[in-house]
């Protein structure tokens, strides 16, 4: 290697390349996506020595300090470390490595003109102003109004937040919504890094014996569930865990280096004592700081086998030995999943896999877990979508036919992002919400119209209201029928004791055209244009229309007449086929 220079892989030169190719000609909020494992220690390093003007280099955990710092000096080159929990407190070298809590705890002294800001885990940082990070970039900025701010993260995204930046490199929109990064400049996935050889493969297996179900908890905003809950689910099944401890054992005989992920303090003493003490370390988060240290040192030198952990090596943790992840707690982060499989992704010597067993039942798939949202239902899977506007290519969830075809898909609006200067999202939208004062479509959780500012009518006002009316019928409708005569469409709209209402559509009528349009063509999951008459619509053969949630229908004469038709309907009132 030539003094004062790493020799880097392929992907981390691109990486570094991106990075210095953004920032020539902006100054916005940069991301780089990379798996655990990928190496971004060396990223860091090589930009801190390519770096002409001071570099800040933040962390939350110690570990990821000293690991970051570590990096550095292998260049040849000398870091400044301000860290509580390392005892250092320098900031005078060209490059600083910092915990953030030591440098929030001594704002006074980082007073000088940074010109960039390196955050690694950056998607632990709030988007609050008076976060930690928040109140140190502002700080920065104010000093130097040109500051650059890059992060770096495998889990680009946070439950109950979504993605943490707004544009993607290849040409999307993940968020129309300000957001802590401007722009992903950088991306690799999971899969293409083990197919390269630079990741270890994981082995995902159903456990063999038991598991637990947790399904009965429900999981805060962060993903995580309370532990007196979990500890009350668990105390109820300690045969569940003894059985998993010994299957863990059997596994643990062929493998290297075993961690286990435990769901509470409680659990994971129970764990802890259903396995070897000779060869067994347990870390919770009061765990003595000295006693950490010893114990990590210990794992990572192979003189034990198993670390029993709740909630503190998920991230600056590295013991590459690592060959069986045992995950024995709930989780409904897709980051924090990704995070605790990766700590068994890292290649070593004479490790031809990583063995990783889900006992929690999470259900989350590590090569495609990047939709950016919860699945909406377990059947679910990643599709291709493409906007008829745009062209875009959208990955959405969705359920596929046996044969591969998208049957239906839960995506709202495009990801399409239109290279103008700025950029602009594209604006079609595959489920909306109609404005009935001026027909704009709308996401169908707005409260207002983005076109008109007018108040939108709130779903559940509007059936409290018409349930209240004699004269009024509300359906629970759970499929719609349709038939062809002539030029007009026939709609028989059924709920769930077999009752039904219909109504018509002339298709050479232009009013009625655009409307059948708007209500069902737009919402087919495949990409057809609008129809210009019945036979059109004839020509596209098989076709099962979207039907809405409630119909509601006004007495005229001795008849029923549609009125309104509610579709992606979400609020207190019982769906057809949905349990009271």
């Amino acid at each position: 290697m030539t003094p004062g220079k790493t020799e880097l892989r392929p992907y981390q030169q691109e990486a570094v390349n991106a990075t210095l190719e953004h920032f020539r000609k902006s100054d916005s909020s940069a991301l780089l996506v990379l798996p655990t494992g990928a190496g971004k220690s060396l990223i860091i390093a090589e930009l801190g020595r390519l770096a002409r003007h001071s570099i800040l280099v933040l962390a939350h955990v110690q570990e990821l300090v000293a690991q970051n710092a570590e990096k550095y000096a292998a260049l040849g080159l000398t870091p400044g470390i301000f860290s509580a929990g390392l005892s250092r407190r320098e900031n005078e070298q060209q490059v600083t490595f910092a915990s953030i809590q030591s440098v929030s705890a001594n704002l006074e002294l980082f007073e000088q003109r940074y010109s960039l800001i390196i955050i690694d885990e950056c998607h632990r940082i709030s988007d609050q102003e008076d976060s930690q990070y928040q109140q140190l970039i502002s700080q920065l900025k104010k000093l130097n109004p040109g500051l650059k701010v890059l992060g770096l993260t495998a889990t680009p995204y946070r439950l109950g937040y979504g993605w943490i930046y707004r544009y993607h490199y290849r040409g999307f929109v993940r968020a129309t919504e300000t957001r802590i990064f401007e722009r992903c400049i950088y991306e690799l996935p999971i899969s293409t890094l083990i197919n390269q050889g630079f990741l270890t493969p994981p082995r995902v297996i159903d456990a063999a014996v038991e598991h637990y179900d947790f399904s009965a908890l429900t999981a805060s905003a962060s993903g995580s569930y309370p532990e007196s809950a979990l500890n009350e689910l668990l105390d109820q099944c300690p045969r569940v865990t003894e059985a998993i401890c010994r299957e863990i054992l059997q596994f643990a005989e062929q493998r290297q280096g075993v961690m286990i992920f435990a769901a509470s303090v409680k659990h994971a003493r129970e764990i802890q004592g259903y396995l070897p003490p000779e060869d067994t370390a347990l870390l919770i988060g009061s765990t003595d700081a000295d006693q950490r240290s010893q114990a990590i040192n210990a794992f990572k030198e192979r003189e034990i086998k198993f670390l029993v952990n709740v909630a503190v090596l998920t991230t600056g943790f590295d013991a590459p030995h690592v060959d069986l992840i045992a995950i024995l707690r709930p989780t409904a982060s897709v980051s924090l999943y990704q995070q605790i499989a990766g700590r068994g992704l890292r290649l070593s010597e004479g490790k031809r896999e990583c063995l990783i067993i889900d006992y929690a039942n999470n259900g989350i798939d590590l090569y495609h877990p990047e939709v950016g949202s919860a699945k909406p239902a377990p059947d679910t899977e990643p599709v291709q979508v493409f906007c008829p506007e745009c062209g875009h290519a959208n990955i959405f969830w969705g359920r596929t036919s046996p044969d591969g075809q998208v049957t239906e898909h839960f995506g709202r609006r495009c990801q399409g992002l239109i290279e103008t200067d700025p950029p602009v999202a594209c604006n079609y939208r595959f489920r909306f919400k109609s404005c009935p004062h001026c027909n704009a479509e709308n996401d169908i959780a707005a409260r207002d119209c983005t076109q008109c500012h007018q108040a939108l009518i709130d779903p559940d006002d509007l059936l409290k209201k018409t349930l209240s009316l004699k004269d009024r019928f509300v359906m629970r409708c759970q499929a719609v029928t349709f038939e062809i005569h002539s030029d007009k469409v026939k709609l028989t709209y059924h709920d769930e004791d077999g009752e039904t209402l219909s109504e018509s559509f002339n298709l050479s009528f232009q009013r009625q055209r655009e409307a059948f349009n708007t209500l069902f063509i737009r919402r087919l999951n495949q990409q057809i244009p609008p129809i210009r008459d019945s036979r059109s619509f004839r020509a596209l053969g098989p076709v099962r229309l979207p039907h809405p949630d409630f119909v509601i229908a006004a007495k005229d004469g001795k008849f029923w007449r549609v009125k309104e038709r509610l579709f992606d309907y979400s609020g207190r009132y019982r769906k057809a086929n949905e349990l009271s």
